[in-house]
């Protein structure tokens, strides 16, 4: 059983709201931000329209529905795990076992790259931009194979392929951007750790200043998309 050091690192507290069926947070000084996958959304997405079109939408939403759990599962079990859960809770941590095959692929998750991580410094934590005008919360800030990362857990049907991942890295990107701004702590490297149905660990990892570029094009078109208030309160006409 791996025991994990974590850092103390003082975060705000975000609220979160819902506008027009998206996901925006209140930050301490009252200013509305979108979340970065919000942002994001404004970028096309041709090959996810094509297979939505392909398959109908009842088999498409059966498939999300599927994913979106297993997800959730999994995340959850990275989350204790890394929180030392197995440790210092084990009959918390008997009620992920039930879940036979999330566990098992956590399992496999476990074995080739969470232990890779060291020193985190956060977990499921709000971040926010002033700069960006943007808010997100991170699934992990640790060092990975002894460099501070962003860190996220993805899970996936199948393989996935690098071009398939570019929101994900201009993602980890903005935490990037947010998490210095916040704290004043460097942090460039961008790690994407995914684990598929069928038990395959893959491992993506990136520099966050290969993406800024597309972090800012994202951020002004939603921007030109969306009229917002001084406080970045989105102005709703009724």
């Amino acid at each position: 059983m791996s025991r994990f050091n974590h850092v103390p690192v003082k975060l705000p507290e975000l609220e979160t709201t819902t506008i027009n069926r998206k996901r925006f947070y209140i930050t301490p000084q009252d200013r509305v931000y979108p979340s970065i996958t919000t942002v994001l959304s404004i970028r096309k997405k041709e090959g996810l329209i094509k297979w939505r079109e392909r398959v109908g939408d009842k088999v498409a939403n059966y498939v999300a529905a599927r994913a979106a759990a297993r997800g959730t599962s999994i995340h959850h079990m990275c989350e204790d795990y890394l929180n030392n859960v197995e440790n210092d809770w084990p009959e918390k941590w008997e009620e992920h076992k039930k879940q036979f095959l999330h566990y098992a692929l956590f399992r496999v998750f476990r074995d080739k790259v969470l232990n890779n991580i060291s020193d985190i410094y956060a977990q499921e934590c709000g971040l926010y931009s002033d700069k960006y005008k943007v808010a997100s919360r991170v699934d992990c800030i640790a060092k990975y194979n002894g460099v501070l990362s962003i860190i996220d857990f993805k899970t996936s049907t199948r393989e996935r392929s690098d071009d398939w991942n570019e929101n994900y890295y201009i993602q980890g990107s903005a935490y990037a951007e947010m998490f210095t701004e916040l704290t004043g702590i460097d942090t460039n490297q961008v790690v994407i750790l995914v684990v598929t149905e069928d038990g395959t660990v893959q491992e993506f990892i990136k520099e966050k200043g290969d993406y800024l570029n597309a972090l800012k094009d994202s951020v002004t078109e939603w921007e030109k998309q969306n009229e917002t208030d001084s406080k970045g309160h989105p102005i709703i006409y009724r």
